[in-house]
């Protein structure tokens, strides 16, 4: 049990950070649009790199240039992309229906999430290499409770973003706010561009 809650604190502390998946979520969760299908996409996603951190992967990742520079070129690419978007919609006239569309059928946002999920380096870092090189401290099966717990962290946060969107969407009728919320996500999404851009 000691190493299940070390590695929900631990995990929890590097998800709860805000960057392109966060971001991504609580949108999404505001336009109540495949909202916990996100939520659910996300938590399985890094479910699945904490665990397969958790048996040494991450090393191996963390040791090849040829994976880093392809991660971050092309997540450098998907969250330019994605800032326009946001950028569009924030200066856009259209009625607040209209702007809410997004990515509105399930394939499309299915789709979105692995990209912002999975496009982005820092998630790799995130989960393979840091959770994965911290669970090593443990020995025997404690590894893998350490992962089960960072893995629980990160399904109650990203349910928990979620639910704060659908509760924050009645202050989103006003479309002021929509355009912040828009201008917030597209300047987060590039930031975190030329942050993860191999140079």
């Amino acid at each position: 049990m000691i190493a299940y809650f070390q590695g929900m604190g631990t995990g929890a502390g590097l998800i709860i950070a805000i960057g392109a998946q966060n971001a991504f979520v609580l949108s999404q969760g505001v336009r109540k649009q495949h909202n916990w299908l996100v939520a659910l996409v996300c938590s399985l996603c890094d479910s699945i790199l904490i665990f397969l951190g958790a048996i040494g992967v991450g090393k191996a990742v963390a040791e090849s240039p040829v994976l880093r520079e392809i991660a971050g070129w092309g997540g450098a690419a998907f969250l330019v992309y994605y800032g326009v978007r946001s950028l569009q919609a924030a200066f856009s006239a259209e009625e607040l229906e209209i702007n809410c569309q997004g990515y509105a059928s399930r394939k499309a946002v299915l789709a979105a999430t692995l990209a912002v999920t999975l496009l982005n380096p820092h998630v790799y870092l995130d989960t393979l290499v840091l959770l994965g090189s911290i669970s090593g401290q443990f020995s025997g099966n404690g590894r893998y409770f350490f992962a089960f717990g960072a893995s629980s962290a990160s399904f109650i946060w990203f349910f928990t973003l979620s639910l704060g969107g659908i509760l924050l969407a009645p202050f989103f009728q006003n479309k002021t706010a929509w355009k912040v919320l828009d201008l917030l996500v597209c300047a987060t999404m590039w930031v975190i561009a030329v942050q993860i851009v191999p140079l």
